[in-house]
């Protein structure tokens, strides 16, 4: 037993100089690798490279919000199926980022369900991706709860590239207005809202309010299936491709590669990205996001260290 006891200590001895010179050896070779591979948010934020938001497998980087839940979702509002998000429409809500984000450019591809329900039956179908969302969960003034204070690139038949501007609150009560310059058409719609215009005069909308695409229509009804004269928005069955340039202030949406909507000075200009539930099926693929030299990804625990 004695003879045991005192062989222990040599063998464990013999293991770790063992460890140590095997670890010598090694160690240079995994430092070089390390600098060559680099993690991939910092590469993402140096080289301009596509960050993909969604892994076609699950909803890993995303969290739920729903005005009655919270942050459950028992009735699986938001999944994915066939390798694409689906967003059912049933309640009121939003698939949030769980980071924080600044100066990017997002692309994604969307298209419609078969279903409107709570409240949008025989109403154009309704969705929309809020940008530069700031505040805590379910703070929003429009939505009583539903959403978060943000920039919305609205996703509705008829009126997709909208800017609309979301009211929240801070948690002591504080109103958070967003804030957009742009210019527009000397004429507003029916309810007072400009459409954007690039050779038109420079505006300002704060805290409420909605800057139509170029190309709306001024007679938009709210029916389902409603298209534009111009034709701008495909049929139901076939996928859209929404680009929204959020760089220095600025936000420039693009459907299919063309210019519908831009405004400047705008505020808030970070915060998480969320994919709206408001009445509407739809479902997402392709969610990227692209950044340059001088934008800056900012992950969820560092905004909880700062």
């Amino acid at each position: 037993m004695v003879q045991t006891i005192l062989l222990k200590p040599i063998l464990l001895m013999k293991n770790s100089l063992s460890f140590l010179l095997l670890w010598s050896v090694l160690w240079p070779q995994i430092s070089q690798l390390r600098a060559e591979k680099p993690l991939p948010s910092t590469a993402s934020a140096k080289d301009g490279t596509a960050i993909p938001l969604f892994n076609g497998k699950d909803l890993s980087g995303f969290y739920t919000w729903l005005r009655d839940t919270q942050y459950e979702d028992p009735r699986e509002v938001f999944s994915v199926v066939d390798g694409v998000i689906r967003i059912s429409g049933d309640g009121f809500g939003y698939l949030a980022t769980e980071g924080e984000y600044s100066d990017y450019h997002l692309s994604f591809e969307f298209k419609w369900g078969s279903r409107n329900w709570r409240g949008r039956e025989n109403k154009a179908r309704d969705s929309g991706v809020f940008l530069h969302a700031t505040g805590s969960d379910g703070n929003s003034v429009d939505g009583n709860g539903a959403f978060m204070a943000a920039l919305e690139c609205q996703i509705m038949e008829g009126c997709l590239g909208d800017i609309l501007l979301i009211r929240g609150l801070e948690k002591n009560g504080t109103r958070i207005h967003p804030g957009i310059s742009f210019q527009a058409d000397a004429k507003p719609d029916e309810a007072g809202q400009f459409f954007w215009n690039p050779e038109g005069k420079q505006r300002t909308l704060k805290k409420w309010g909605r800057l139509n695409w170029i190309e709306k229509s001024r007679r938009w009804k709210d029916i389902p299936g409603f298209k534009s004269e111009t034709g701008a928005n495909k049929p139901i069955q076939e996928w859209v491709r929404v680009e929204c340039n959020c760089v220095a202030n600025n936000l420039i949406i693009r459907i299919n590669g063309k210019v519908v909507n831009q405004a400047n000075r705008v505020f808030p200009d970070r915060g998480k990205i969320l994919f709206q539930c408001e009445g509407s099926e739809i479902f997402y693929r392709r969610i990227e996001l692209k950044t340059s030299g001088k934008n800056k990804i900012i992950p969820e625990n560092r905004i909880l260290l700062q």
